[in-house]
């Protein structure tokens, strides 16, 4: 799980799964995936299977506003153990570049230093 979300106990016995899932969700205007483009904030589990998802996006005019949630819910509710998912969007902090992973920024071939 990178260092720059936030993640409670519970969702970090489940992180390699929320990873993998999560890195099937692409930006469709960028090529890249939302894990990988930085736009995951938090993410936390309860003990009833309920996991919340907070995220932002490059900009309030991104094309994926209105599908991303909804693949995030779906594909998070394909893991066993998850049984509601919520999503939150948040406009602050802004979304940066520096938010992309190396690996995202390899990708997108810009430097990834």
């Amino acid at each position: 799980m990178r260092d720059d979300i936030k993640i409670n106990e519970r969702a970090s016995e489940y992180a390699q799964l929320l990873v993998e899932k999560l890195e099937t969700i692409m930006d469709p205007e960028i090529g890249l995936d939302i894990y990988n483009l930085g736009l995951i904030y938090e993410m936390n589990l309860d003990e009833h299977g309920r996991c919340k998802v907070v995220l932002t996006f490059t900009g309030a005019g991104c094309g994926c506003i209105d599908s991303v949630p909804g693949e995030i819910q779906q594909k998070l509710a394909e893991i066993e153990g998850i049984n509601r998912v919520a999503v939150e969007i948040v406009w602050s902090p802004a979304w940066q570049i520096t938010r992309i992973s190396r690996f995202g920024r390899i990708a997108l071939g810009v430097n990834p230093n």
